[in-house]
């Protein structure tokens, strides 16, 4: 939008200097009232030293011949009649004369010191009315002004159109509709947060959709335990084996439970992107206390696990979420691997990698862009870890895209099993800190 005010504060100035300078010069070119009657000024001029040089009493009869023989309407008239200021009379005593108007038209007065304080007076018909310009220039300059905005919006109106029609496509359940951004359009950023918003819509009403049929699909197995369990228990007399089918049916509804819980809080996990809070984190300390807390279970598994990060190493991110995202990968990483489990952290360029890799099984190449997915699971690793629904690295890859980084997984060069990888920028952008 700082491109669409700019160019609208630069046609404005420049339509009113441009036309303001145009509609100044044609003013200027206008004839004043004096250079119109020039050359009677001139003849005044003479005949006023001409008639200096006669004798008082016969001056009035000689502007009667002058007037007569030049047919102009030139008469002699005493000064004591003549109420001017000072100013004005001196005026009279220059060589183009003291011009003035009335109600019928211009009189020229001129007189000169042997004259005064009488003076000759002219009378002079007003010239030909022209077309007053003052209109045109004023309707000129309006239009301009119009024409330099409408190159301004134009291009804008056209784009908004383009936008307008991307969210009625969009509304009406095309979620593939987009808008091509122009480098030339002045809201390129509203665009670009169009385009963000659909992608993230069109994300969301797609984890939506495969929540649901992955939810109608797990529950199936404890609904129909427990709808077994029930049958079986109306239909037994052993007290004891009742109780037997009721502890299993516990465990059915801890199961149902669990799986709720977990889908619940992933179906709300978006609603608390806005809570993220970006500070400097220490990395080889902040990881080592990731990796502790991780003990208890690292121990039960008799796993080994080794942090190999540099001292001097930073990262700009939400120290909660980021711990979340690396002790999913770590219990991930718990539930597969055989002994070893190796956790570091380095810079390249501008960008910091953070390691989590393992000695077990691995992941199939071909699930590599799949595994981030919410409740994918490989068919040869399902149900091995217990209470695992398939929510965990998209966690992770979620918690990741919300610092502006990308997730990734590949195999291990130095244990063999999997390696996943978490690539941050070295600073948080300074639009990504979010507040409450």
């Amino acid at each position: 939008m700082r491109k669409l005010y700019l160019y609208l504060l630069a046609s404005a100035l420049i339509s009113i200097v441009v036309l303001g300078w145009l509609l100044d010069t044609l003013s200027q070119q206008a004839e004043p009232a004096e250079d119109a009657f020039a050359w009677q000024a001139k003849l005044l001029y003479g005949v006023t030293n001409q008639s200096a040089s006669i004798p008082e009493t016969l001056r009035a009869a000689y502007m009667e011949q002058v007037s007569k023989d030049f047919d102009l309407p030139i008469t002699y008239s005493s000064g004591d009649s003549l109420a001017l200021p000072v100013e004005l009379k001196n005026q009279m005593m220059q060589p183009e004369g003291l011009l003035l108007e009335d109600d019928i038209g211009y009189y020229l007065l001129k007189s000169a010191p042997s004259l005064a304080p009488d003076y000759l007076e002219l009378r002079l018909e007003k010239p030909p009315e022209q077309y007053d310009s003052d209109v045109f220039l004023t309707l000129a300059f309006y239009a301009g002004i119009c024409t330099f905005m409408w190159v301004i919006l134009a291009p804008l109106a056209r784009r908004l159109a383009v936008l307008v029609s991307a969210a009625k496509q969009f509304a009406s359940g095309d979620l593939s509709a987009r808008i091509e951004v122009n480098h030339f359009t002045y809201i390129k950023d509203l665009e670009l947060t169009f385009n963000r918003m659909a992608n993230q819509i069109e994300k969301l009403l797609a984890e939506n959709k495969l929540m649901a049929s992955s939810l109608s699909h797990d529950i199936r197995t404890p609904v129909a335990c427990l709808r077994f369990g029930f049958d079986a228990a109306f239909e037994e007399d052993d007290i004891e084996q009742v109780h037997a089918l009721m502890h299993r049916m516990e465990k059915d509804l801890d199961q149902m439970e669990d799986m709720l819980a977990s889908y619940l809080s992933f179906a709300t996990l978006e609603q608390k992107s806005h809570l993220l809070k970006f500070t400097p984190t220490q990395l080889d300390t902040y990881i080592g206390n990731v990796v502790e807390q991780m003990a208890p279970k690292l121990a039960k598994k008799q796993i080994n696990a080794s942090v190999s990060v540099p001292a001097s190493l930073q990262l700009a991110a939400d120290p909660h979420w980021l711990a979340r995202a690396i002790s999913n990968l770590l219990s991930n990483a718990c539930d597969f691997a055989n002994k070893q489990i190796i956790v570091s952290a380095q810079q390249l360029d501008h960008q910091i990698e953070i390691r989590v890799e393992d000695d077990g099984p691995g992941i199939e190449e071909e699930n590599w862009a799949k595994v981030f997915n919410p409740f994918f699971q490989e068919q040869g690793h399902r149900n091995r870890a217990g209470k695992s629904y398939g929510l965990g690295l998209a966690i992770v890859a979620k918690v990741v895209d919300w610092h502006h980084g990308q997730a990734s997984v590949s195999r291990s060069e130095l244990l063999g099993g999997a390696k996943f990888t978490l690539t941050f920028s070295c600073k948080a952008p300074r639009n990504s800190v979010k507040t409450d």
